[in-house]
């Protein structure tokens, strides 16, 4: 007989596709946290540090969320240390474990350790001219400039309503006001926010709306 049975088609298995977000990861490898670090090190100034950390881990590279950075710096504020410091360690850890957390420190730490080591020898014996202290200036205002837009662009994703605005102001009020230690403020907005957006709570599921 020449119609012979056909093979049966055997049937399409979802779990071969694979989603962007759990490759995400995967595509750090410690070589590239060293490098991307190493840039971040290298053209990063002043306060302006974390615009360059979620340009280059959020925007560019795609290895984390603007969630995920949010709340990788924010445990990075309430610990001592340099906020870039801390924000390597933690990245690092999440990307590629401790070997990505390494990397990654070094690779933010180098280039400010030499560039530092030449700039106070020439601040020592340049530092009182007029020319030095306007560029001085110069560069702070740019740097405080660079951190009001990460915090724009960060709060367009990450705020939800009106009661994350409260939890803005009183965090300005208790620091720059009241002089109260950051650290004791996080905690703080830390327990009214647990007990805020608690699961079952009316500001959870709005959220979750």
């Amino acid at each position: 007989m020449s119609d012979a049975a056909a093979p049966a088609p055997t049937p399409q298995t979802p779990e071969t596709t694979a989603t962007p977000s759990s490759a995400t990861a995967s595509q750090a490898s410690v070589a590239e946290i060293f490098l991307a670090f190493l840039l971040i090190g290298a053209t990063s100034f002043g306060g302006g540090a974390v615009a360059y950390l979620r340009s280059t881990l959020v925007a560019k590279k795609q290895w984390l969320d603007d969630k995920t950075f949010l709340e990788l710096y924010s445990i990075s504020q309430s610990l001592p240390g340099l906020n870039t410091t801390n924000m390597a360690i933690l990245a690092g850890d999440r990307l590629c474990g401790w070997m990505g957390a390494a990397a990654a420190v070094l690779g933010v730490v180098l280039p400010g350790a030499l560039l530092m080591t030449l700039a106070a020898i020439a601040y020592g014996m340049h530092g009182e001219r007029p020319i030095v202290t306007s560029a001085l200036h110069g560069v702070a205002a740019g740097a405080t400039g660079l951190i009001f837009a990460t915090f724009i662009q960060l709060a367009s994703k990450s705020l939800r309503g009106w009661i994350d605005l409260v939890f803005i102001a009183a965090a300005v009020l208790l620091v720059n006001r009241l002089h109260v230690s950051v650290l004791y403020v996080l905690i703080a907005l830390a327990v009214v926010g647990t007990i805020i957006y608690r699961p079952g709570s009316r500001a959870a599921q709005s959220e979750a709306a």
